[in-house]
């Protein structure tokens, strides 16, 4: 099962990083409509996401639904570190503190999962 829940991993790390890629392509100015939806960054975005979505289906085969959830929500984490070093976002208060609970939340399930 830690392979499938590897791959599951991935796939919610390959999703994040492609959500970087669609927004540094929204932030760009494109010379026409199409060149704004048909650009190396949206088409790799898109692929990214497709593997992803792979990754899950794969995954699902095995990962108990409850650990999913808890892997699924490891995008949260991914995307706010990302958002942190590619768009010099800021991280508030109340954005630090969804992340303490989210990591809260996979330590309890790591820790007690089992016996649930």
């Amino acid at each position: 099962m830690v392979l499938f829940a590897t791959v599951m991993l991935f796939g919610v790390f390959i999703a994040s990083l492609a959500q970087v890629l669609l927004k540094k392509s929204a932030q760009q100015e494109h010379e026409s409509g199409i060149r704004e939806y048909l650009n190396w960054m949206v088409i790799l975005g898109y692929a990214m996401m497709f593997l992803a979505t792979l990754c899950s289906v794969f995954a699902y085969r095995v990962v108990p639904i409850s650990l999913a959830m808890v892997l699924d929500a490891t995008g949260y984490i991914f995307v706010t570190i990302f958002g942190f070093v590619f768009f010099k976002e800021r991280v508030t208060g109340r954005r630090f503190l969804a992340l303490v609970l989210i990591i809260s939340g996979i330590l309890v399930y790591a820790l007690l999962g089992q016996e649930i």
